[in-house]
This record gives structure tokens, C-alpha cells and sequence, in this order.
């Protein structure tokens, strides 16, 4: 049995009910839509009104979750990318004067980003206008459906970090 039989044997015994199956993938691709759709909203707004990108706000926002600093591969693994997209988007912000590299005791290779008081300042600029964004783009949605779908996602993200 090649490998693609053994997983496709594996979802039907665990989802023999196919419309159960069909409904879970129509729900992955309407997840999958919104959320490129939201994103690109997102990247356009950031680009033409803080002059910005999304992954420098999100480096800012993993920094400012994180004000002791991070070195570059926990910054690395905290937004799931390689070294190498970290380093740039890092460069650039210690040139604008947002992020500061602090050595680290015992390790001459590594250093710690943190945010400035410019930074910290820019970003809570940023975060105001995303969450402003988000609000509105998701403005049809009520209140409590935004709760409730919130948690259902965060149960199947629990679940599939479970997995991993």
C-alpha cells in the first residue's frame, strides 16, 4: 500500500461519514479565503497608511509581547519563519530606530532584540490602527459569533498543536 493509500484509508476510517468530510473541507477553504482576504486588506493598509509592512509589525508585535528581548531564533520560531527573513526585517528596524541589539552574557554570537522607546511607541501607533482595521473588517460579524468562532479555532488549534 503506497503511501498516499495509507493516509487516504486512515481520513476514511476516521471520517467515514463523507459528508462530514466534504463539510470540514468546505470549512477549510472559507477559512482559507477569509483569511487571505483579510490579510491582503491588512498588508494594503499597512503599506499605504503606516508606510509599512505586515511582518515588520508582526517582528514589533513579538518584540512587544516579549520587552526582556529575544534572540533571533526564538524571534525566529515565535513567528514560525527562517533566520534569514528575521535578520533583514530586524536590520531594518534597528536602522529606523525601533529595535536595539543588546549582547548576550556568554554567547559573543548572539545578541537580543528589543524595542526602543521609538519603537514602542510606533508600534502602539500600528497596533491602534490593525485593531481599528480588524474591527471594522469584521464588522458583520456579531459579538458573540466572534467569541464562540474565536474559541472553536483556538480548540482546533490546541488540537492539531496536541498532534504535532
Amino acid at each position: 500500500m503506497s503511501a498516499l493509500e495509507k493516509i487516504l484509508d486512515k481520513a476514511t476510517s476516521k471520517t467515514a461519514d463523507k459528508t462530514t468530510s466534504k463539510a470540514r473541507l468546505r470549512l477549510w477553504l472559507r477559512l482559507l479565503k477569509a483569511s487571505k482576504l483579510i490579510e491582503t486588506e491588512l498588508r494594503e493598509r499597512m503599506r499605504r497608511e503606516l508606510d509599512t509592512t505586515l511582518p515588520r509589525f508582526d517582528v514589533m508585535a513579538a518584540l512587544s509581547r516579549n520587552p526582556e528581548g529575544l534572540k533571533m531564533s526564538a524571534l525566529s520560531g515565535v513567528l514560525k519563519v527562517s533566520n534569514g527573513n528575521v535578520t533583514g526585517i530586524v536590520e531594518r528596524l534597528v536602522e529606523d530606530g525601533f529595535v536595539r541589539r543588546d549582547a548576550v552574557e556568554n554567547d559573543r554570537r548572539a545578541f537580543l532584540a528589543k524595542l526602543t522607546d521609538a519603537g514602542r511607541a510606533e508600534f502602539a501607533r500600528q497596533a491602534e490602527a490593525h485593531e481599528a482595521w480588524v474591527d471594522e473588517l469584521l464588522d458583520d460579524v456579531e459579538p458573540e459569533r466572534a467569541e464562540r468562532l474565536a474559541q472553536l479555532l483556538g480548540e482546533v488549534a490546541a488540537h492539531m498543536e496536541e498532534e504535532n
